[in-house]
């Protein structure tokens, strides 16, 4: 296995880790305590480190195997299902959060299943579908915006110690508008590319005589 699918694995296997630190553990009842704490105090933090980690390694990945000649099928796969189940795996914790609503992280995930659906129906034709530029624009609002996100609490704390005057949950809201304009943005981003991808593989619909 080459350099960029190690680190599309990478990506992968970093996606248990971030939401162990995002989420609180309640098992039937059961919850430890201190580590719940823990995760209300600092989890988050560090999820959103784990994230960036995690997105960071999306971006070297593309640029290695280019410049090195290292672009293979195998990479073209894990490379797309590591950011859909990346972006998936941390919206839906988000969602549990109350952070954000279901609704658009089903249009995130109808869409993922619609462009998925066109790329079996370019694979059944031999055709091997890699991530458009569009789709990369896509996944690039979507970790931003996600990031961002993930970093509120922290930036809440930082700028309510800036100036204390201001009421916390004035600042709260300022920087969770600012995060629901940048979901916003990878909604819209969401929706343009699997419109892209649908108008520009209609072919694929076709049965051939």
């Amino acid at each position: 296995m080459n350099l960029p699918n190690k680190l599309s694995l990478t990506r992968i296997i970093l996606i248990p880790f971030i939401l162990l630190f995002m989420l609180p553990i309640h098992i039937y009842g059961w919850s430890p305590v201190g580590w719940n704490n823990f995760i209300s105090d600092y989890g988050m933090i560090i999820a959103a480190v784990l994230f960036v980690i995690a997105s960071v390694t999306d971006l070297v990945d593309g640029k290695i195997a280019r410049k090195y000649n290292l672009i293979t099928n195998l990479g073209k796969f894990l490379d797309s299902l590591a950011d859909k189940m990346l972006v998936i795996s941390v919206l839906v914790a988000l969602v549990d959060l109350n952070r954000i609503s279901a609704v658009w992280v089903c249009v995130i995930i109808l869409r993922e299943f619609a462009v998925t659906g066109i790329r079996m129906l370019a694979s059944a034709q031999g055709v091997v579908m890699a991530a458009k530029m569009i789709g990369k624009i896509k996944t690039v609002t979507q970790m931003i915006a996600i990031t961002y996100l993930m970093f509120e609490s922290i930036l809440i704390r930082i700028f309510h110690a800036i100036n204390s005057a201001w009421a916390v949950a004035d600042i709260t809201n300022v920087v969770q508008a600012i995060g629901d304009v940048l979901f916003l943005i990878s909604i819209a981003m969401t929706i343009i590319s699997g419109m892209d991808y649908l108008l520009k593989n209609l072919k694929y619909f076709k049965e051939k005589e």
